[in-house]
């Protein structure tokens, strides 16, 4: 499933997280990430601000951002807030690091194109703001949950955990992260590079949770064995994959796979798993969850696609709406109807097999897909589990697929509130930083309240699924669950909302400083939808709860 000397290389690269401190490979993963044009551009002449003073006016223009000091003499016409701009008063000739990063995000200066109008630095200053390398904690308070924040503790993580987690998130900084961002511009399906990449450290296995689909494999190059992986290491992985402020790519993240893999992994023959997941595993085939239709959306009775028996194939005729992965699946798990009653068929891509894509007000890099079967030819061989049972297969699934969803809302809107708190930071209105408003404060504060109240029930259901069994969790979290994805996910709309207030225009504007919000306040409805409308779930918990009410409980 993975290649020796991929699975050695990768063993090479957690070794060096977990050991290198300071670190040659930080820096070195941090150009490679950024920019290897960046990173070659070192100037070592120094100056004074006397010196930069002299430099202001048109033709002859330089500037200091962050000890740095950059000549914009030939650059200044290309600027593309105007040239006018640069020959502020507070800008040409000046320090103007209050200025830039009151217009723009630190990795504009990361970019070739500008870290090369670099020429030297100021004589006794050192830089100060500087990037995250692959693996490093954010110190900005509530960036990062209580277990992860020095000086704090948890009663649910081991240090095998913390190892995960910093290996985790210095392996998507490093490989995903760029890919992320471009996806998410483009449109474009995740890159079969990237795909490849993944499945050396068994990502997707690793994102259906702990179980015996994990038997055999290498996690994480070695980091955690398969029999000790829990569910949280599978919330690190959901939380961490959500940081770089690019919703549909977490979708696009082969979230397909992670929905529709467990009917066959749980209800499948030896034969069909045999046949099936180990190519899915790989990267190698794709897979969607076909359930939704233009019909039936959390109604999941009112399905209407059609199977019917034909010897030993099933002729299958509908249509499914709103699939995730589905413009470049090979395999759709589809619940269809029979007289007698729903099953869960495995479609394989065929000239009967058609997508196109759903335009959402996410990026098409998700996939989504309208799926039209028309008359496709299934071998019954096919068939995932007993007919008349596919409505209790596909509801068995539910649960880790809600609490998949909230896991990753929640690490949004932790980025989303770290965003604001910069900004606050650095913001400068009506004369002082923005966070000097009360205004701003408050909103701040139940930004901060809301997303640790989250974190805390988050985990408090995680530890729940890691002591329960599967057929437990059924029975017990179907209805916690649902509560926790309706808190959770308007949660996440009433920070989308408080943190656009705080940014603006900005926070409406798809580049620029703003960009994560914009991302996340335009794409935060589909946690609200998406594995369960919220306000169908939050019924379902209380309908669980009063199923469960003593019959002797009174007033």
């Amino acid at each position: 499933m993975q290649s020796s000397t991929n699975s050695h290389a990768f063993v090479a690269l957690v070794h060096s997280v977990n050991h290198v401190t300071s670190s040659s490979w930080i820096r070195t993963s941090i150009s490679i990430r950024e920019s290897k044009v960046a990173s070659s551009i070192m100037p070592s002449k120094e100056f004074t601000l006397d010196d930069i003073a002299k430099h202001n006016k048109e033709g002859d223009l330089w500037i200091v951002i962050d000890s740095k000091v950059y000549d914009l003499s030939r650059f200044a016409n290309l600027h593309p807030g105007g040239a006018g701009v640069l020959y502020a008063d507070s800008v040409a000739g000046k320090d103007a690091t209050q200025v830039f990063f009151g217009l723009h995000r630190l990795e504009v200066l990361q970019r070739p194109q500008y870290a090369r109008l670099q020429i030297g630095v100021i004589r006794g200053q050192t830089e100060n703001i500087k990037p995250l390398g692959p693996g490093e904690l954010s110190l900005v308070p509530y960036a990062e949950p209580t277990w992860l924040t020095p000086g704090y503790f948890s009663p649910y993580y081991s240090d095998n955990h913390r190892k995960f987690h910093k290996a985790m998130r210095a392996f998507l900084m490093e490989f995903v992260q760029p890919e992320a961002v471009r996806c998410e511009e483009n449109g474009k399906k995740i890159s079969q590079e990237v795909v490849d990449k993944l499945s050396e450290i068994n990502f997707l296995a690793m994102r259906l949770g702990p179980g015996k689909h994990l038997k055999g494999l290498t996690l994480m190059g070695g980091i955690v064995k398969p029999e000790e992986y829990d569910y949280f290491h599978e919330l690190i992985l959901n939380t961490e994959i959500a940081r770089f402020g690019t919703r549909a790519f977490v979708d696009g993240l082969l979230n397909g796979g992670v929905i529709a893999l467990p009917p066959i992994i749980n209800f499948g023959t030896p034969e069909q798993r045999a046949k099936f997941v180990p190519d899915i595993l790989a990267g190698k085939k794709y897979i969607s969850l076909a359930i939704s239709e233009a019909f039936a959306g959390s109604d999941v009775n009112g399905a209407q696609t059609v199977a019917v028996r034909d010897g030993d194939e099933w002729v299958v005729t509908g249509t499914k709406k709103w699939i995730t992965n589905g413009t470049f699946s090979d395999y759709f798990t589809t619940l269809c109807k029979t007289d007698a009653g729903f099953v869960v068929l495995l479609v394989e891509r065929s000239d009967a097999v058609s997508t196109k894509p759903v335009k959402t007000s996410y990026s098409s890099t998700a996939g989504t897909a309208f799926v039209t079967f028309d008359k496709a030819r299934v071998p019954v061989s096919n068939t995932l589990g007993q007919v008349g049972k596919g409505i209790s297969i596909i509801f068995s699934n539910f649960n880790h697929e809600r609490w998949m969803v909230t896991a990753s809302s929640l690490g949004a809107q932790r980025l989303v509130v770290e965003e604001c708190l910069k900004w606050t930071n650095q913001r400068i209105a009506f004369g002082k930083p923005l966070h000097a408003q009360a205004v701003i404060r408050a909103k701040l504060a139940a930004m901060i309240s809301r997303v640790e109240a989250s974190q805390a029930w988050v985990e408090n259901v995680t530890h729940q699924m890691n002591n329960m069994s599967y057929d437990e969790q059924s029975d017990k979290l179907a209805g916690p669950i649902g509560l926790l994805k309706q808190f959770v996910s308007k949660a996440g709309r009433e920070t989308a909302q408080d943190a656009t207030q705080i940014f603006g225009g900005r926070g409406i504007t798809v580049t620029g400083m703003g960009k994560i919000i914009e991302n996340y306040h335009r794409t935060s409805p589909f946690d609200a939808i998406l594995a369960g409308a919220e306000d169908v779930l939050g019924d379902l918990g209380v309908r669980q709860a009063i199923k469960r009410m003593p019959k002797n409980a009174r007033l």
